[in-house]
């Protein structure tokens, strides 16, 4: 341990999940009960029985409440104006969601100050901490133009590393008749604009948005600019987004509703992580991703929000927990581990989504005994207080 920081021991805990096989229970969770936390700084120096615990120079008593490691919400739209509630009403009764009202919130967007950006994201921020969140993907996409895209990445980049360029989320009304030229725009100046401020680069290949072959020169684009590949796909109907992620060996696809079993093996092969989107799904009256093939199957799964004012205007990870177990029958460990190794994975991350000696000290208190209890209270208040890089942000 070092000595330029002080010495912090939670304690108290009466179930931690550290998401480390190697301690507790040995399970994927890596279950330890009546334990302790160290704290060096913003890392974690031990984990282990409480009546074990090093001394410390702060001392935290939780008083027998669950500790699991932060969630890590690996699919955000998170800088966006307005709103689609009107959108929302329609699709309850009845219609069927297209995609089209993407374009809804790229004309509030564009017509926003980046001041007015800057606090809808913050505002968002903070529901997501408050919920537990301690780690968010954000992406760009509603602006489709080269500066727009630009802006809503360095206001993106005000509230995560995890960056990402989506110039390629729609084709905008002004492209209608050439898709050819918005293609290039995308993968000349835009990229060029945007590259600096991202870390991956984004593409929605689907019905009503980008094809198989679109995609791909998106994607080989942003990976000559120095980008990681991710993409959404497979929401709407099946088609050849997640082929295409495990052609470029993707780090994540992103919705999977419609998969083959040709599908799932590819990814699993190619290593490249499911992300589901259960609230994105509960919004438009979807059919819900089948999780349980893809566990089967030995595909990484993640779960996300897909916060955004279309459909899923949702900040709160515990809600995709419950969500998930309950309509994709995913059980509360799984859904817990894919909250928040999983999108570790899905981010290509090994310093988040676990509370093993050496990770950032991100973590959520509960106001339970144990994990359970967020698939068990949907709606509830669980997350008492949540801590990133060793402080306690909300709570």
């Amino acid at each position: 341990m070092s000595g330029s920081a002080p010495i912090t021991l939670i304690t108290g805990i009466g179930e931690l999940v550290t998401n480390d096989p190697s301690v507790g229970d040995g399970s994927p969770l890596g279950l330890l009960r009546e334990a302790a936390l160290v704290l060096d700084g913003e890392r974690v120096a031990w984990s282990g029985p409480a009546a074990d615990a090093p001394a410390a120079d702060v001392r935290v008593d939780l008083g027998g409440r669950a500790v699991v490691p932060g969630f890590v919400d690996s699919h955000t739209h998170l800088v966006f104006a307005g709103e689609r509630s009107a959108e929302f009403a329609a699709r309850m009764a009845g219609e069927p969601y297209t995609g089209g009202g993407i374009m809804t919130t790229v004309a509030a967007t564009r017509a926003a100050s980046t001041d007015e950006l800057r606090s809808g994201a913050a505002r968002c921020l903070a529901e997501m901490r408050w919920s537990g969140t301690t780690t968010i993907e954000a992406k760009s996409g509603y602006a489709l133009t080269v500066d727009g895209e630009r802006r809503l990445l360095e206001v993106s980049r005000e509230s995560t590393p995890e960056t990402t360029f989506l110039g390629a989320h729609v084709l905008p009304t002004e492209y209608a008749g050439d898709r050819d030229a918005y293609v290039a725009l995308v993968c000349g100046d835009m990229l060029t604009a945007c590259a600096p401020l991202a870390r991956w680069i984004d593409v929605f290949c689907d019905r009503g948005a980008f094809s198989g072959e679109e995609a791909r020169q998106v994607l080989r684009a942003g990976v000559a600019a120095g980008l990681l590949p991710r993409l959404h796909g497979n929401q709407l109907e099946h088609g050849p987004g997640a082929a295409v992620a495990a052609e470029f060996s993707a780090a994540s696809v992103d919705h999977c509703t419609h998969l083959t079993a040709e599908d799932v093996a590819g990814l699993r092969d190619a290593g490249v992580v499911a992300t589901l989107l259960p609230c994105a799904d509960f919004s438009t009256r979807a059919p819900y991703a089948d999780a349980r093939s893809l566990l089967a199957a030995g595909v990484t799964v993640a779960l996300a929000t897909d916060c955004n004012p279309g459909t899923s205007y949702v900040t709160s990870m515990p809600l995709v927990i419950a969500l998930a177990v309950r309509e994709m029958r995913m059980t509360p460990a799984e859904a817990l581990w894919s909250a928040t190794a999983g999108g570790a994975r899905a981010l290509r991350r090994d310093d988040i989504g676990t509370l093993a000696v050496g990770a950032s000290a991100d973590f959520a208190v509960l106001e339970a005994p144990s994990h359970i209890h967020l698939a068990y209270r949907p709606g509830s208040r669980v997350v008492t207080s949540t801590w990133k890089s060793g402080v306690c942000v909300a709570g």
